[in-house]
């Protein structure tokens, strides 16, 4: 009896995989961010919160355009290859953002600002021309991340390829 529950949780876990697997490569219709003719993302209200949240978290203090900026980014690695082809997925992409693994995108309660900003990066805004990074110098970063491109410094942030 216990090698059948084995199995079928081994089955339907494996099932599970393939499913997510389907839907985050854009298989299964849902809510997977598509591109607009121009390139630009489009989003679900979710996503529009989700973004909202991370900029208010990531980009708190920083001028509007900083903020505009960081969405940017976001919007321009879920058009990269090199990350998940949705927002939910590179929010939720592991130690990608501070504010996610250390829960203040949760803690935010003004959204005012930025969802503002949220919008006018998914319209096409992008100050920091194609950064797929940004950091602040200030902060204890990896190395790793100078050793990218440096496109602009937008407030306190650092834009980078």
């Amino acid at each position: 009896m216990l090698k059948r529950w084995r199995y079928i949780l081994t089955l339907g876990l494996a099932v599970l995989l393939i499913i997510g697997a389907l839907w985050a490569g854009g298989q299964i219709p849902g809510k997977r961010t598509q591109p607009t003719q121009a390139g630009v993302p489009t989003a679900t209200s979710d996503e529009i919160n989700l973004l909202a949240r991370l900029i208010a978290a990531e980009a708190m203090g920083e001028p509007y355009e900083g903020q505009v900026a960081v969405g940017a980014v976001v919007l321009n690695r879920v058009r990269s290859p090199l990350f998940p082809p949705t927002i939910s997925g590179v929010i939720y992409e592991p130690w990608a953002f501070e504010s996610v693994h250390n829960g203040l995108i949760w803690q935010v309660t003004d959204l005012t600002t930025a969802t503002s900003a949220a919008i006018d990066a998914l319209n096409g805004w992008d100050p920091t021309y194609g950064a797929l990074f940004f950091w602040n110098p200030a902060k204890p970063v990896s190395p790793w991340v100078w050793t990218r491109t440096i496109i602009t410094q937008i407030g306190n942030h650092i834009f980078a390829r």
